[in-house]
């Protein structure tokens, strides 16, 4: 009997009739994406910094593959198996945020990565979808948090502390996503839109100061603000390669983008997309994520659990924001962030902490028992 037939009463079956299959599909078709992307983009690279040619290519292989496992043990979880995943998930980043401040590698003036058994791991990769599925729980609950705290205001101490780690690292592109993702949550539980006047000011001043007392802030705004600046040379490549990629692109592996900078498998992988493939091609994966952020805001409509709903609204936040902010850096729209395009750049850990979220928006998107209406 087919293990996917209704009418097979198995864990799989129950799960591929109850899975949003869109979403399951805007996210294969990112990852296949992805792997194509690093058939382009990687092996120049590579080449670069004297390295097997598909190096970059066989990692990520290894990473999608762990990452597809992920997603689907992941979105088999319960809405209490995602709380207590993301409370544990929580607990293991915070303590590896905190320890990135001591044992971590400094890069370019900050600490973000820690090494363990000769891997790179980015602790706040981690911090957004558990941070954002237990902002969710505590934000939903109606009675006292321990007896004694209102769950929005333990939401926000989380939040403070989690930011404040960020900083010291410091990691401002990680800050300012995690800090929208939250404010977006905070406004999704009903809170009146009137303390956007409150929220807009203090991450107004914020930037500010991290302008002032943080140098490779200071010098991302002013390269964004002068064009012709030397530290802009990034940005600057890849908006001459989306100009000359035009329509339908200058074909697969004719890009010359990949050959001048050294993070176009990472942070500039939409500009190479946009060289080879063209505008067509590029507007199917602003699609495929303006799909699954879409379809899954419109299946957590049906949850008659505002946990299930604010967590969806977290996840996706996080997810649609960072794509976002990765594609217009690439345009110029932004200063540079330092983030990866979800799904589709190179990276382990980032690939593997998508999958979590994309596990766990799987897991509270599926069709269950008490929910309102039907769903396609």
């Amino acid at each position: 009997m087919n293990i996917l037939s209704r009418a097979h009463d198995g864990m799989i079956s129950r799960w591929w009739w109850s899975v949003d299959r869109w979403g399951l599909g805007c996210i294969i078709f990112l990852m296949v994406v992805g792997i194509i992307m690093g058939l382009a983009a990687s092996p120049a690279v590579a080449a670069k910094l004297g390295l097997e040619q598909y190096h970059f290519v066989k990692r990520q292989l290894l990473f999608v593959g762990l990452s597809s496992v992920i997603i689907v043990v992941c979105s088999l979880l319960s809405p209490v198996g995602v709380r207590r995943a993301a409370y544990s998930l929580l607990a293991f980043a915070g303590l590896a945020l905190l320890a990135t401040l001591v044992l971590g590698v400094e890069i370019k003036g900050a600490r973000r990565w820690i090494y363990v058994g000769g891997l790179s791991i980015q602790p706040a990769e981690f911090l957004k979808p558990a941070l954002m599925v237990v902002t969710a729980d505590l934000m939903s609950r109606q009675e006292k948090v321990f007896g004694r705290m209102d769950g929005t205001l333990l939401a926000f101490l989380g939040l403070l502390s989690c930011v404040g780690i960020l900083v010291l690292q410091p990691d401002i592109g990680q800050t300012i996503l995690i800090a929208a993702a939250w404010v977006g949550v905070l406004f999704l539980s009903g809170v009146r839109l009137v303390w956007a006047a409150v929220f807009a000011p203090i991450g107004g001043v914020g930037v500010v100061m991290a302008y002032f007392t943080l140098p490779h802030v200071a010098k991302r705004i002013d390269a964004f603000l002068d064009p012709q600046r030397a530290e802009n040379y990034q940005v600057n490549k890849a908006l001459d390669a989306a100009v000359h990629g035009g329509i339908i692109g200058v074909g697969p592996g004719e890009g010359e983008l990949k050959r001048t900078l050294p993070d176009a498998h990472t942070d500039f992988i939409f500009a190479v997309a946009l060289e080879e493939y063209g505008l067509i091609a590029c507007t199917l994966i602003v699609g495929s994520f303006a799909i699954l952020v879409l379809r899954s805001m419109a299946r957590a409509r049906h949850h008659t659990s505002s946990f299930s709903q604010l967590a969806v609204g977290g996840l996706v936040i996080v997810i649609g924001l960072q794509a976002f902010l990765n594609m217009a850096v690439s345009l110029g729209m932004v200063p540079t962030t330092g983030m990866t395009l979800p799904f589709i750049s190179y990276g382990g850990t980032s690939l593997l902490a998508m999958a979590v979220s994309a596990g766990f928006l799987l897991a509270m998107t599926r069709r269950r028992p008490g929910m309102m209406g039907g769903l396609a």
